[in-house]
This record gives structure tokens, C-alpha cells and sequence, in this order.
């Protein structure tokens, strides 16, 4: 019998053997200059990511989160204010309102393509407007699994009612809406370089992009407790969200590799569609798109239906995983600032949805292997 082919959910050890030599240079000057914090690999990082994007200005701070923090302190959100984003995302987008004391207004998602519900956002909008008990202040649009978000829908949503955008694109760095990459689309863009991420560090990281010059100089400020013009003169109350040296040299030596990742992940889905689209719902396409890929993720029928065949996969060496088993509002942290409004698309995708291996290490052997092991699992 031939040996199956090792199967791995993600394979950060096969990505760091083909950058070892640049990797290993970057961090060796790091490690000479002795600058770990802010050195001159985070201003390069963040000259090299604007670039990559077309981002007037790039700010590289400590997490995804507290990009999300620093961009939501900059407009000055909190007690009273209200904060629009998808029920069907990752906790950090509705945790960073409430810890600035705002409140977290879950609106439901669509249904092919998982980003937010343009319709859907305008009603809760106009609900909380009228209601009058908040002040409607930014949407959170989520560029979820490496698709864009419906950035002009958002847009003229926000226009019409004042709003600030945001774009939590942590999950879709690389990804690009109508011929230009994401990082523009918003007032600010957020992304995240945790090691699982499309671009990744070897930790917790993450940037801010915007082509406004004061904001660029605001979240710069608030990365770093509020700081004027030298390290003593506090202007204002920030935080301490500085990212460190060692990692920008790690996605400085990941970035220029990026490009052929990309197409790597975008050659995998298209293998997975091509071979499970008559046995599975596969991902929709967002219109006039590409995607990072960051998470694959097909439907089923139902929770039972993926509980045995998740089960059915690992017996066959295949992981899996579930992104998301809850929607937000539905989770304990957050059911008592939800207003108890239904959100049925995103309830629904909780109990349905699969995330299969992709990664750009994943070669074709182990493709087709997980491709006939879901189509045993689901027959």
C-alpha cells in the first residue's frame, strides 16, 4: 500500500526552510544593531507594506487588536457610541469596542460570500439612530477569509450617515477589490501578522494603513503612550502598542516571498473547487476580486452532517477546523450588550461551516488527498 502524504493544517516549518538564509541575515543584523524595539527594520516594514498595498502611510503596531484599539482611540469612540461589524468574525473585532467602553451592534452577513450584509447594516443603522439611545460613530467592515468586504456599499453607507470605516483586513492582507489591493478601500485599514495569518511573523504583529497624514501621525502617537515630538512630551493618553524589531525582520524576509504564496493559496482553492464543488457548497467569489486565501471554508448541510464528516477527516489524517462555531452575538462575553435582534445567517454558518487545509506549502499530492478523503467522508 502506498503511504499517504502527511496532511498539515498549516507548515510554518516549510515556509522558514525556503527563506532560511534571508531570514536568518535579517535577524543576525538585528541582533548586531541591538535596536529591538522600532528599529530601522519597523520603518522599513512599514515603507515596504505601504508599497505592496498602495498606502500613502503605514503604521506597524503590536497586534491586530490593538491596531483595531489605536485606530478606534484615534476617533476618539467610546461611552455611548456605537460600532457597527459582522456577527460572524473573530472576537477581536467586537472586543476592542467594548474595552474602550462603545458598544458592539452585531449586524448578520451574507450568506454566499460571508462578508457583511450591506442591507442589513443600513437597517441597524437606522434602528439605532432612531432608538436614540447610542450615537451610530464607525463601521468595522471584516475582510473575512481573505476576501474584500463590499468596500464601496460600506462606503456610501457610511458617507450618509457620518460614519468613520474601518477596515479589519487581518485575515486578507494581499487581497484586492476592483483592481487595487486592500489597505485603501477604508478611512484606516487594520491587518494582523499572527503566525497564522497569509503574512505572518513569529508572534503577535500587526499595521494600520491611511492616506490621511494627521491620522498616520495620531495612531503613531497613541502606538506609543501618547508621545509629541520627543519620548517626554505626552500629548495625550495612548497605549503601548509598539511592534518589535525581531519581527519586522521576519516579515520583511516573508514579504518577499508573498507574491508567490499568494498565488500558491489562489492555486489550491481553485484545485478544491474544481474538485469537491459538486459535493460541497465551496466558497463564493466576491465580484471583481482576488482573495489571500487565508482560510478556505466549505458549507454542509448541517451540525450533524460536519461533525461526522470533521470526524470522518481526521480518522482519514486530514485535520480540520471551524471558524466559526458561534456568531459573536451569541457568545457569553457578548450577549448582554446584543439587543436580541436575530441574525439567522450568521446562526446558520456557525453550525455549517469547514475549514480545509491551505497553505502554500501544501502540495498537490496532499491536495488530492484531502480532496478524496471529504468526498469518502461525505458520500
Amino acid at each position: 500500500m502506498t503511504d499517504r502524504p502527511t496532511v498539515t493544517f498549516l507548515d510554518l516549518k516549510a515556509q522558514q526552510r525556503r527563506i532560511e538564509a534571508d531570514l536568518r541575515a535579517r535577524l543576525e543584523r538585528v541582533l548586531a544593531h541591538c535596536q529591538f524595539v522600532l528599529g530601522p527594520e519597523v520603518a522599513e516594514l512599514e515603507a515596504s507594506l505601504a508599497a505592496f498595498c498602495g498606502a500613502a502611510h503605514c503604521v506597524a503596531v503590536s497586534s491586530g487588536t490593538d491596531a483595531l484599539q489605536i485606530a478606534m482611540m484615534a476617533e476618539g469612540i467610546g461611552r455611548g457610541d456605537a460600532v457597527f461589524l459582522p456577527a460572524f468574525t473573530y472576537t477581536a473585532t467586537a472586543e476592542v469596542p467594548l474595552v474602550l467602553g462603545a458598544t458592539p451592534v452585531f449586524v448578520d452577513v451574507d450568506p454566499a460570500t460571508f462578508q457583511i450584509d450591506p442591507a442589513h447594516l443600513a437597517a441597524r443603522i437606522d434602528a439605532v439612530a432612531r432608538a436614540g439611545r447610542l450615537r451610530p460613530r464607525a463601521i468595522i467592515g471584516v475582510d473575512l477569509f481573505g476576501q474584500p468586504a463590499d468596500w464601496p456599499a460600506i462606503a456610501a453607507i457610511a458617507s450618509r450617515h457620518g460614519l468613520v470605516t474601518i477596515d479589519d483586513c487581518a485575515q486578507s492582507f494581499g487581497a484586492s477589490l476592483h483592481g487595487a489591493r486592500l489597505g485603501r478601500h477604508a478611512d484606516v485599514t487594520t491587518t494582523s501578522f499572527f503566525p497564522s495569518k497569509p503574512l505572518g511573523g513569529y508572534g503577535d504583529g500587526g499595521a494600520m494603513f491611511t492616506e490621511d497624514s494627521d491620522r498616520a501621525a495620531l495612531c503613531r502617537s497613541l502606538r506609543t503612550h501618547g508621545e509629541g515630538t520627543t519620548r517626554y512630551e505626552v500629548l495625550r493618553t495612548g497605549m503601548n502598542g509598539r511592534l518589535d524589531t525581531l519581527q519586522a525582520a521576519v516579515l520583511l524576509a516573508k514579504l518577499a516571498v508573498f507574491e508567490d504564496e499568494l498565488a500558491a493559496r489562489a492555486r489550491i482553492a481553485a484545485a478544491y473547487d474544481a474538485a469537491l464543488r459538486d459535493v460541497v457548497t465551496v466558497p463564493a467569489r466576491v465580484p471583481d476580486s482576488t482573495s489571500a486565501w487565508a482560510i478556505y471554508a466549505i458549507l454542509l448541510r448541517d451540525g450533524a452532517t460536519r461533525e461526522r464528516v470533521q470526524a470522518a477527516l481526521r480518522a482519514d489524517g486530514v485535520p480540520t477546523a471551524i471558524y466559526y462555531p458561534r456568531a459573536l452575538h451569541q457568545q457569553p462575553a457578548y450577549r448582554d450588550h446584543h439587543d436580541a435582534t436575530v441574525l439567522p445567517v450568521a446562526e446558520d454558518l456557525a453550525t455549517r461551516i469547514l475549514a480545509l487545509p491551505i497553505h502554500p506549502d501544501l502540495h498537490d499530492d496532499a491536495v488530492a488527498a484531502v480532496c478524496a478523503a471529504l468526498r469518502r467522508a461525505v458520500a
